[in-house]
């Protein structure tokens, strides 16, 4: 008898899924930094913090042990129990910033200074040289680079900070505009680090592309409001605002130029339904 051939008997191979992907042919890094300067750097952080007396104080609470009924009832006729409530009130004082004022003058850590960057809030950015993996402290270079804000990477600055700081680390730090216990310090630093090096942004003397003497685009812009229902929010506003104030006058960007586009051999295109029915 001749074996009956089904259907469900032949199996279809696995179509192989590729994804596209596009790679970056830059490879960003920090720039050197002269051991003068870290020093420099390091010292005048230091004397600085310890003047103003910034601190986070950080207060381990003990356990109490478990105690007996008979022991909790004689301490109550004792009258122990109210010592140690005078003495947690005035632990709970202690715990936290020494002065909240001039915790808010600073950004610290790496996502604290990544918001502060994205709204264009700071005048100088630091990181530590020993954050690892490298990958969690590069996109700040891009992030500065693009805002004009001058931006190093300085050896030992969570060794020398975080314990003045009473803090276990100390990855980034970033100064606001808005600080006034640190301007001083942030105008020594700022001559001594070296600028960032990203290759499809200039910084430069030249005007940019989009200044605020053309009439035309305020002009579609007006338009575009006037058409807009009345039902906008304000919050929409502010982004727009606050997206056009980003661009700093001394970044010029670059075009990109597409060298060359190599289509992917593994994928398969469908064909639509109507030329699969010609086809047959």
């Amino acid at each position: 008898m001749p074996a009956q051939g089904g259907k469900g008997s032949l199996r279809k191979s696995k179509q192989i899924v590729a994804k596209t992907s596009l790679n970056n042919p830059y490879a960003l890094q920090w720039s050197l930094l002269d051991g003068t300067d870290m020093h420099f750097i390091l010292e005048a952080l230091e004397d600085v913090i310890k003047q103003v007396g910034l601190k986070k104080v950080e207060l381990r609470r003990k356990k109490k042990p478990s105690l007996s009924k008979k022991q909790d009832k004689e301490q109550q006729r004792d009258g122990s129990s109210e010592a140690p409530e005078k003495t947690e009130t005035e632990d709970t004082k202690a715990h936290g910033w020494t002065d909240l004022n001039l915790r808010g003058q600073l950004a610290i850590g790496i996502n604290e200074v990544t918001r502060a960057l994205e709204k264009n809030e700071l005048l100088l950015v630091l990181v530590c040289k020993s954050a690892k993996p490298t990958l969690i402290t590069s996109h700040l270079i891009l992030l500065s680079a693009s805002r004009a804000i001058p931006a190093c990477q300085v050896p030992r600055l969570s060794e020398r900070l975080a314990p003045v700081l009473g803090l276990t680390s100390v990855l980034a730090l970033g100064f606001k505009r808005s600080t006034d216990a640190f301007s001083e310090v942030v105008k020594a630093i700022i001559p001594r680090i070296p600028s960032l090096d990203v290759p499809w942004i200039q910084h430069g003397t030249e005007q940019p592309l989009v200044t605020e003497d053309i009439q035309p685009m305020d002009l579609q812009v007006s338009d575009l409001n006037q058409s807009e229902p009345e039902e906008c929010t304000s919050s929409h506003k502010k982004k727009r605002t606050d997206s056009s104030q980003l661009l700093s006058p001394t970044t010029k960007l670059q075009t990109l130029k597409v060298k060359k586009i190599i289509p992917n051999p593994n994928k398969r295109r469908k064909l639509p339904k109507t030329k699969k029915r010609i086809s047959k």
